[in-house]
């Protein structure tokens, strides 16, 4: 397979992961302010944290309020970030590639973009709560479409690691800044609040029905945590993503599991082994929001370990000091 097929399918399904983990971190803060206690402040910058472009906002928007951060996730077409930005790249990735992907996908993505820039549009009648469901809906179509009308080849394992990393990037970053910055102060811990922000979480990344399964006890942060790092069922858990993306990895090298040719099979297959022999007691020991920093970094370098061994372009002449880059905007935009 091309590198540049490669490159674009990878990041059509990181792009439509992304666009629908937004949508799930707005549409969850606007539940969980209907369902706080009077009085409480309005937490929207916490958003912008998760994202990683705290500074980019404040420098544009200033104060985070509903309005100001809706915009810059949602619509702001100069944010590579927002759900808007998330499908027109995606669109265009698709465009690129569509002799290869099925019509079904295309049609898909395509109805997304279009759904998505109709809202921008009609931004007067904006009804948040309808849109973002629909983002979340649009998402889950075109991840359905995508394996049931695909060939489960090269491409579409290259598509399902760039949805599992984007997802594991995701479930990580929510997890801290609730831990780390969400919490408005320490005698808040345990109280209402501070439940109701821990269910909202648990939502944001859908897993509260499935968490209540497994720990029918009280909700507390620690099992959540857990439950959203190392359980193996889950499909939005950390340690989940990292197998099944681990498992397409050597579906493309067709290197036996255990087994290593290249620096992102290694990177990932010690991320994987870490998560297998890791206990929430070895986290929390070390320090959550410590231990989460040092994962995020851990997924990033296996996205820039797959650029550099599948994506890259080469420099024909070997002498050449200077390797040219490929979509290194794209690489830089992961949060």
């Amino acid at each position: 397979m091309l590198s540049r097929v490669a490159d674009a399918i990878y990041w059509l399904n990181r792009y439509v992961e992304r666009a629908e983990n937004i949508a799930r971190f707005i549409d969850v803060n606007l539940k969980l302010i209907l369902d706080s206690p009077a009085g409480i402040a309005q937490q929207w910058e916490p958003l912008i944290t998760i994202t990683g472009d705290l500074p980019t906002f404040k420098e544009k928007y200033g104060t985070a309020t509903e309005e100001s951060v809706i915009q810059f996730l949602t619509f702001d077409s100069e944010y590579p970030n927002s759900i808007l930005s998330c499908l027109r790249a995606a669109r265009e990735n698709a465009r690129s590639i569509r002799e290869i992907i099925s019509s079904e996908m295309w049609e898909q993505v395509n109805s997304f973009y279009f759904m998505v820039q109709e809202a921008y549009q009609q931004q007067k009648t904006f009804n948040p709560e309808k849109f973002f469901s629909e983002v979340k809906m649009a998402s889950h179509l075109f991840a359905g479409v995508t394996d049931a009308t695909m060939s489960h080849n090269e491409g579409w394992h290259f598509g399902r690691i760039g949805r599992l990393l984007e997802r594991a990037d995701k479930t990580a970053r929510i997890l801290d800044v609730k831990y780390f910055v969400l919490l408005p102060s320490v005698r808040d811990v345990g109280g209402t609040l501070d439940e109701l922000q821990w269910i909202a979480l648990l939502r944001s990344v859908s897993a509260y029905e499935m968490y209540r399964k497994r720990d029918q006890h009280r909700i507390t942060p620690f099992g959540i945590a857990d439950f959203l790092i190392l359980d193996r069922e889950f499909p939005r858990s950390i340690r989940f993503c990292i197998i099944h993306a681990e498992r397409s990895l050597h579906a493309i090298t067709g290197i036996a599991s255990g087994n290593w040719t290249n620096a992102a099979e290694r990177s990932l297959g010690r991320l994987r082994s870490e998560l297998d022999y890791l206990t929430i007691e070895d986290i929390i020991q070390s320090g959550l929001h410590e231990y989460l920093s040092h994962l995020l970094q851990q997924i990033y370098g296996v996205g820039n370990d797959i650029f550099e061994n599948f994506f890259a372009l080469k420099p024909i002449n070997e002498r050449s000091s200077e390797i040219p880059k490929f979509r290194t905007a794209e690489l830089q935009q992961q949060f």
